[in-house]
């Protein structure tokens, strides 16, 4: 009996780790794990690059680069810097297979000083945003971050933790609880990084599926 307990003690902790593995969704080399939409259909000629084990993308045109693949329930990690001057970009979670610039997803706004916001893309929705009777839904509504920036100063790595757990998506901006969106309308999607404006470089996107 106690040989048969172990010997299931071991195979849920087998499952339990696999179900834990990171994803390297950047592999550190180049992109060939993902694909790109720009603005006016323009193909990619340099808007998203590697160099020496870095993303680094120009801004210019926008745009995104996307997971291939579809993520439902995960923890992700992100680092971003800005070269030279703090400008504009996001992480896209649960971009939706429209191929528009602005797809339908949920963004966590990137944009200096505002780290942490959530951004409503294409329709999307979360419980938190609401709008006052008679009020028009704005074009790009969203859900400001709880705590003042903590933020890094130009030149240095930045920390994204997102977790995406049954259509709640909690975020941590350098280790500070910044925002927590509950009933997101979809639970499913790819990742995405955004090209908007200047100059920002990312390593480490690094993805851990959750449980349901």
């Amino acid at each position: 009996m106690k040989t048969i307990l172990i010997s299931c003690f071991v195979l849920v902790s087998s499952f339990s780790l696999q179900a834990q593995k990171t994803i390297d969704l950047f592999n550190g080399k180049d992109l060939s794990n993902w694909g790109f939409v720009l603005q006016d259909n323009k193909t990619n000629a340099g808007t998203f690059s590697v160099k020496d084990g870095v993303v680094h993308i120009t801004g210019t045109p926008f745009g995104y680069m996307y997971t291939k693949e579809k993520y439902s329930n995960f923890h992700l990690h992100v680092e971003w810097k800005w070269p030279q001057e703090a400008t504009n970009s996001g992480i896209f979670l649960f971009v939706q297979s429209d191929n528009k610039v602005w797809p339908n997803a949920i963004e966590c706004q990137l944009k200096a000083g505002s780290a942490g916001d959530f951004v409503l893309l294409g329709g999307s929705d979360i419980a938190e945003f609401k709008t006052k009777p008679g009020e028009e839904r704005p074009k790009f509504p969203s859900v400001g971050k709880f705590n003042p920036t903590p933020e890094m100063t130009t030149g240095e790595w930045n920390n994204a933790d997102i977790t995406c757990k049954n259509g709640t998506i909690t975020v941590y901006i350098n280790g500070v609880l910044q925002n927590k969106g509950t009933k997101s309308m979809h639970k499913t999607g790819h990742v995405a990084l955004q090209s908007e404006g200047k100059d920002i470089l990312f390593r480490n996107v690094r993805l851990t599926p959750l449980a349901e």
